[in-house]
């Protein structure tokens, strides 16, 4: 077996049809397998797979596992010498899978590969990203991370790929071990390829394989708790990999975030962006 698919869905039914068609009708060449895990919807998703898609091995989960442990399920039942993480909210175009296997058979050190992302309209989307250093994080923070997320038109070694569609080496997953389990979601595919290259593999971005992806499709929370799951995500990072004082001065950026657009938000009577960083700043601690 080439390449071992996981498709993580949570009430996404019609984004996961589109997706499974586009990967049963576009990748050809290579020997694979599709796994879906699903945390538990109510939309019929599992229901969807077992009568269109009788191929694919479904995972039902009791409860919402989150991003993280969720695809660990999947990756621990897989049989292919490579695994893709593959969000239910893309669609594979052309033979973007079969040149991130191809790509990862030629390169040696490498341990992560990732494809160009699309808006529907063909348009870019950011699929790269610096890690989350504090003069990055302070950056992003108060200046915005779009001057920080890329769409290089050239591959290239990266610090870290958007986990929407993530090919990973098994021989990466023996050496630093699968996705921490402490995120339910944001910020472990940034954690994940930070111990990539801590232990000398290559994370590299190949935009010849392109696909399409409708940001936060997968995820129908909203943003209210992509902010949340971003400050949780930020301080697990700096808990496990940064000095207490780095640490200290996170906590602080936070905080300064969350008060300035509490304030934006009472100056302008918006009761969501009040309510979203008044449980930012508690989320500190």
């Amino acid at each position: 077996m080439d390449l071992s698919i996981i498709i993580l869905s949570f009430n996404t039914k019609n984004l996961l049809d589109d997706c499974l068609d586009s990967v049963f009708q576009q990748t050809k060449g290579i020997k694979f397998e599709v796994l879906v895990v699903d945390n538990h919807s109510t939309d019929g998703s599992g229901e969807m797979v077992k009568k269109k898609f009788p191929q694919v091995k479904l995972i039902s989960n009791q409860k919402n596992l989150g991003f993280a442990q969720a695809n660990n399920q999947g990756m621990k039942k897989a049989q292919g010498k490579y695994l893709l993480l593959l969000n239910s909210d893309t669609k594979v175009k052309g033979s973007a899978l079969k040149k991130l296997v191809s790509l990862a058979e030629e390169k040696r050190n490498l341990g992560i590969a990732g494809p160009k992302l699309l808006n529907l309209d063909e348009t870019p989307q950011p699929s790269t990203g610096p890690f989350y250093t504090l003069p990055v994080t302070c950056f992003s923070l108060f200046r915005g991370d779009r001057y920080l997320r890329h769409a290089y038109s050239q591959e290239k070694a990266v610090d870290w790929l958007y986990g929407a569609c993530f090919l990973i080496k098994r021989e990466l997953i023996d050496k630093i071990g699968f996705l921490d389990e402490k995120f339910f979601m944001y910020v472990e595919e940034m954690e994940f390829c930070f111990r990539a290259k801590k232990a000398g593999f290559q994370v590299y971005y190949f935009p010849q394989a392109e696909v399409y992806h409708l940001e936060r499709g997968s995820s129908p929370e909203g943003k209210q708790k992509a902010i949340w799951g971003i400050y949780q995500g930020l301080i697990y990072f700096y808990q496990k990999h940064f000095a207490p004082w780095q640490l200290a001065v996170l906590k602080l950026l936070l905080r300064v975030k969350a008060i300035l657009v509490w304030v934006i938000g009472w100056l302008t009577n918006n009761q969501e962006l009040k309510e979203t960083y008044a449980k930012a700043f508690k989320l500190v601690g």
